[in-house]
């Protein structure tokens, strides 16, 4: 546990002594993208159709906008706060390579979020920068998602597969996810035919949309899990293993994009090769903590814009 204590005020609520934790570092390594900053260190995030204000006082964090019961089923597991990070760099800071990377981004932490929110972003995400990513993201929650009003000004809430079941192509075509947009489409259908198929009766109905429950996705060993979530059309390898990270909880992915492939280049003298043979070698580096060396390599590749 990377938190001393949890104390509940009026109008506030202070997670105390928290270790292993700083909001840029967590925020700006990729996984998240429903996020603002207001200022150093304070951000509003939304996530799980909820919206909270956030900042770091010293060692502590404040959470604004949450009852007690939000914190301790949502916000807590959200930042991972229960999983000991001192113990994850201790056992990766064996290798000095990655070592430089951990003191860089010491407060990195991988987030757990929805994988239904995380399955439409990252195949969003393909052949896409991070603030177009964002955008449509937005424009998605926007349209489609539960309006939050907080402080007189108005957010949306990502939404829900029964918010957003009826979409059309062009409607999704409007919010920016160009020739992902079908992609978009097809996988909304599978999640909501595969949650409506599980009360029937019916075995071969059921059976197969199985494939498409996240539930069941979930639930499954990483390399089925990895496998299976490439049965959405526009998930590769990649988008798979970024869903399984920060959605799945499976700490053994290792999704290698420009920068992580840059990072294994000039740290670990892997080839220039296929995006996947540096997958395959950034595992057998790094085994089960692989997700959380990606997110270090990831933090330190792209904020000191490293080249090959």
């Amino acid at each position: 546990m990377d938190y001393k204590s949890v104390k509940f005020h009026d109008n506030y609520i202070v997670i105390e002594e928290v270790k292993n934790f700083k909001l840029k570092h967590i925020f700006e390594c990729g996984q998240i993208f429903r996020f603002e900053e207001i200022a150093e260190g304070h951000y509003i995030v939304i996530a799980f159709g909820k919206l909270i204000e956030v900042k770091e006082e010293g060692a502590n964090i404040i959470i604004y906008n949450a009852t007690e019961e939000e914190v301790n089923e949502i916000w807590i597991k959200y930042f991972d706060l229960d999983r000991d990070y001192s113990e994850i760099k201790q056992e990766l800071s064996k290798d000095p390579l990655l070592k430089q990377s951990i003191e860089f981004g010491y407060g990195v932490r991988v987030l757990n979020q929805d994988p239904f929110e995380m399955l439409i972003s990252f195949i969003i995400s393909a052949r896409n920068n991070i603030p177009s990513i964002k955008k449509t993201v937005n424009k998605i929650s926007n349209k489609w998602g539960k309006e939050i009003i907080y402080k007189e000004k108005t957010y949306y809430a990502f939404p829900s597969i029964n918010e957003i079941k009826d979409a059309t192509l062009e409607e999704i075509q409007e919010t920016g996810a160009s020739f992902r947009s079908k992609y978009i489409l097809d996988t909304i259908k599978n999640v909501y035919a595969s949650d409506k198929v599980m009360d029937d009766s019916n075995l071969d109905k059921k059976n197969s949309y199985l494939k498409y429950n996240l539930d069941y996705i979930k639930n499954l060993k990483d390399d089925e899990c990895h496998e299976a979530l490439q049965e959405f059309k526009g998930v590769g390898a990649k988008v798979a293993d970024c869903i399984m990270l920060f959605s799945m909880g499976k700490t053994s992915a290792f999704p290698v994009d420009v920068w992580v492939k840059r990072a294994m280049i000039h740290f670990y003298g892997a080839e220039n090769s296929s995006l996947n043979k540096i997958r395959i070698f950034g595992r057998n580096e790094f085994g089960k903590l692989s997700g959380f060396a990606q997110q270090y390599l990831f933090y330190y590749a792209r904020e000191n814009k490293i080249e090959v």
